[in-house]
């Protein structure tokens, strides 16, 4: 797929994906981008503890569905800017036969698209312009590249914060889930609710870029609901198999990789 023209995109306002990027060490960000995520990282230092724990989750998350489980085919919801390790990188490593496809609506992530669609010969991957909340246009467009008839990983990894009110983020959720095949598999993560991720939610808003929430444990944890989490559970994404034994106090992002039944 060619993605569509480059949209204009406004350097002067915090974009969330420019933000993550600065964060992680990368040279896609603007000041704006870099002045909110500076103040954020004073107020709350673990965040760009988390953004580096997030992607390395992810990694860890799609090597094992890709090489132990078996899956051949990923929906990531909510991209962001290609980084190291990305989905179609780790799994085609594990599985070259694997399939990928990419959603999000930011034009930053827009006019980064074709870094995503590099495929070894024996997979595919494919990048969607929508947004992740209208699950039936993604779904539609994913099946160009995906067959929805057999198992598919969906991926929400750090983005359902954008989604504010909870019972709308559950059945987002289901919406996808209840288009896919039995042995489907959903990995997700976000923030825990705590008095400084409350605190540097507020100072998210207040800087200019599209709010972001954080939610209690419960909550997040009521996301997993009618599937079989993979040990070790829901946690901290930094205890969820690593690769090495953590270090520091475990991250305030909590996670899960569940199964369809």
């Amino acid at each position: 797929m060619t993605p569509p023209v480059e949209q204009e995109l406004n350097n002067g306002v915090p974009h969330s994906a420019r933000i993550w990027n600065y964060w992680l060490g990368g040279k896609d960000n603007y000041e704006a981008d870099r002045a909110l995520g500076q103040r954020m990282a004073e107020m709350f230092p673990q965040i760009v503890d988390i953004a580096r724990a997030s992607r390395q989750f992810q990694a860890r998350a799609v090597r094992h569905l890709a090489g132990e489980a078996g899956i051949r085919q990923f929906l990531d919801l909510g991209t962001g800017l290609p980084t190291a390790e990305a989905t179609h990188e780790v799994a085609q490593a594990a599985a070259p036969t694997s399939r990928i496809v990419y959603v999000d609506h930011d034009p930053i992530v827009l006019a980064h698209a074709r870094a995503l669609l590099t495929s070894g010969p024996e997979g595919a991957t494919d990048y969607v312009h929508a947004d992740l909340t209208d699950a039936p246009t993604v779904l539609r467009e994913a099946a160009r590249t995906l067959d929805l008839t057999q198992p598919v990983a969906v991926l929400l990894m750090s983005t359902l914060g954008h989604v504010a009110d909870d019972a709308q983020a559950a059945a987002l959720i289901r919406s996808y889930l209840d288009a896919l095949p039995s042995g489907s598999h959903l990995v997700l993560c976000d923030t825990i609710e705590t008095p400084l991720t409350k605190a540097g939610s507020d100072e998210y808003a207040d800087g200019g870029a599209i709010p972001y929430i954080s939610r209690p444990q419960e909550t997040i944890a009521s996301f997993a609901d009618g599937l079989e989490l993979l040990p070790p559970g829901f946690g901290s994404i930094t205890l969820w198999r690593p690769d090495t034994p953590p270090t520091g106090d475990p991250v305030e992002q909590w996670g899960f990789v569940g199964a369809k039944p």
